[in-house]
């Protein structure tokens, strides 16, 4: 028989290397077991440091904080209602129909019979996972489909796909720039982006909201101190509505040369005769800007999200990108769903007149009215400012009881002060579902700001119960 290498070492050994091996072989067992029994055995020492509760941070402080006030208001909260079925223009919550304004299904391309046609057939094909990052062997046709129509919609290049609309911003951004770098922003920006600049370690400087003079300040003082400059600005800004002057940042970038990045979340399918965008709804050529963001949970009704651009600054992405390379493919059949919302934006542009008509109609009954509608030009959003988050909270109660489903905007994600109601407009939405949910919406603010309801009307006890919790949160 022949004889394998560990036969020829012990053979070399002789009988008397042997047996010391294999003491030297049972010491270290023996050792190793009497180390594992003192380490079972040895009594647990005080923590060098204490270890953090969490309901000690300020952050669940911050959370108690909310829930209180509501408990002491009696306020419910009105978040993270369930809804029955699919969601929009009108949905239903226990049984009961709504008219719904909390839907970003812009276009109704979420129940089309298309897209419940393609989104099975893709099932069907490739099950529900992509199973594996794409650069491994995630990879499956309908992912490369998507992004060539992607690309079309833009007249660029090429596009890519990510999981997740918020991992776009966070891995483009990250991808593209870093520590030697800045990045400038608009003030109102997605939160995303600022988790992207953060994550990328550059320096950060934001602009007033859409003011252009404020952002050439900012770029004539510091662009000759970085590497790279990118500025990110929204084509429909989600708060509050209003657009982006393309124009006059095109003509900024032809001066100071940065990256201009237009995030495109709530203005595909919206902006533009046809839906296809800022670039349209200027009467731009869309290869003037450098980054087109996007997600597909809007108009498309799916999920994840896309960059679009030159072939160069995709290629880049995919290499480089860590939300891209280390994450798994899009599931097969989002992607599916994605492409037949994309089919149904270029085959039935009447979706997106109507959905025009929706918005100014909404606009100009909420401003008849004597809503606060702030800066919206009346396309897919429009916010109802009321100022205080507490009355921003009982509206929206208030309204659910009356058949209208509308979300509030408190802070922080908005400023205290600018608390609001955001009414997402869609195609199907009807002419007397918008006039009579401005008209409650209207009456049932005029009647919490006639009894004074508020922050404000918090009576002494009741603000002194929330005093450790505001203390608390405070030390953030």
């Amino acid at each position: 028989m022949k004889k394998g290498p560990d036969d020829e070492v012990s053979s070399g050994l002789g009988a008397e290397g042997k047996r010391g091996l294999l003491d030297k072989m049972r010491q270290a067992s023996e050792s190793s077991g009497r180390n594992r029994a003192a380490r079972l055995n040895r009594q647990p020492q005080p923590p060098a440091r204490p270890v953090l509760r969490f309901d000690e941070l300020p952050e669940y402080q911050r959370v108690q904080l909310q829930r209180m006030a509501g408990d002491l208001t009696g306020v419910a909260n009105p978040f993270y209602r369930s809804h029955d079925r699919a969601a929009g223009a009108t949905t239903t919550m226990g049984g009961r129909e709504f008219i719904n304004f909390a839907s970003y299904d812009y276009l109704a391309t979420n129940t089309d019979p298309r897209t419940k046609e393609r989104a099975k057939a893709a099932i069907d094909r490739f099950g529900i996972s992509a199973s594996a990052s794409r650069l491994v062997a995630g990879e499956r046709p309908v992912h490369t489909e998507l992004e060539g129509e992607l690309a079309s919609v833009y007249g660029v290049d090429a596009a890519v796909c990510f999981v997740s609309g918020y991992l776009t911003n966070v891995a483009a951004i990250s991808c593209l720039v870093g520590p030697q770098d800045l990045v400038v922003h608009d003030e109102f920006i997605h939160n995303s982006a600022l988790a992207g600049i953060k994550q990328s370690g550059a320096t950060r400087r934001l602009f007033r909201h859409n003011d252009i003079e404020n952002l050439e300040s900012v770029l004539r003082t510091l662009s000759a101190d970085f590497r790279r400059i990118m500025v990110i600005v929204e084509g429909v800004y989600s708060m509050d509505g209003d657009i982006a002057d393309l124009p006059a940042l095109l003509e900024l970038r032809s001066r100071y040369g940065f990256w201009l990045m237009v995030d495109e979340a709530h203005a595909l399918g919206v902006l533009g005769a046809r839906g296809r965008g800022t670039f349209e709804h200027f009467g731009l050529d869309a290869r003037d800007v450098d980054i087109w963001m996007g997600t597909l949970s809007k108009t498309t009704s799916s999920c994840g999200g896309y960059i679009a651009g030159s072939q160069a600054l995709v290629d880049i992405l995919k290499a480089e990108a860590g939300g891209f390379v280390y994450s798994v493919g899009l599931a097969p059949v989002l992607a599916a769903a994605a492409r037949s919302g994309l089919d149904i934006l270029s085959s039935e542009p009447e979706r997106t007149e109507r959905l025009h008509r929706n918005g100014a109609l909404f606009l100009e009954c909420a401003r008849a009215a004597g809503l606060d509608t702030g800066l919206s030009v009346g396309f897919s959003v429009v916010p109802v400012i009321v100022g205080d988050s507490l009355r921003a909270v009982q509206l929206s109660n208030d309204l659910l009881q009356e058949g209208i489903n509308v979300l509030p905007i408190i802070h922080p994600a908005v400023p205290e002060g600018m608390a609001r109601l955001r009414f997402f407009i869609t195609c199907d939405h009807t002419e007397e579902q918008i006039r009579h949910s401005v008209e409650v919406t209207a009456r049932k603010l005029k009647d919490l700001q006639d009894r004074n309801f508020g922050l404000a009307s918090l009576d002494m006890d009741q603000i002194m119960q929330l005093a450790p919790l505001l203390q608390a949160a405070g030390k953030s």
